[in-house]
């Protein structure tokens, strides 16, 4: 019995990943439709810039509480904290972290617009170059 565990446990395994598999056209960017590859962007962006909003609203509430204290030292900002500051409390944690995550969010949306805006002037461009123009040297001789 205790050989037979592994085994049944291998076949399950396989069987659960040979149902998991995807066409290989589904890895093809060719094949995703733009909104897709746009979300898909703004995730990363999202993800990728919360580490450092997340350093500057902490940075910010801090300062903040900095000076509503009138400036006591027990409260000072992260790089001049003293041994003994004083911690955020939970509502001031729950404003930096919900301060951080919208900062990502705008800045995902300020990214899809500026992609956006690019995106459309290089097809404007596009329609404009289909006259055919064709050039010849300034002294050409037959």
């Amino acid at each position: 019995m205790k050989r037979l565990v592994p085994i049944l446990l291998l076949f399950t395994i396989h069987a659960v990943e040979a149902q998991t598999q995807m066409p290989f056209e589904f890895f093809k960017p060719e094949t995703h439709p733009q909104w897709l590859k746009d979300l898909r962007r703004a995730e990363i962006v999202t993800f990728g810039s919360l580490p450092f909003t997340m350093f500057a609203s902490s940075f910010i509430v801090d300062g903040v509480r900095f000076l509503s204290h009138g400036a006591n030292t027990l409260y000072a900002p992260w790089p001049f904290k003293p041994a003994g500051a004083i911690d955020m409390n939970d509502t001031e944690k729950a404003i930096t972290i919900s301060a951080a995550v919208l900062s990502s969010i705008v800045i995902a949306i300020v990214d899809h617009i500026i992609v956006r805006h690019k995106r459309n002037q290089v097809e404007s461009t596009k329609q404009d170059d289909d006259a055919v123009i064709i050039r010849t040297p300034l002294y050409w001789s037959p």
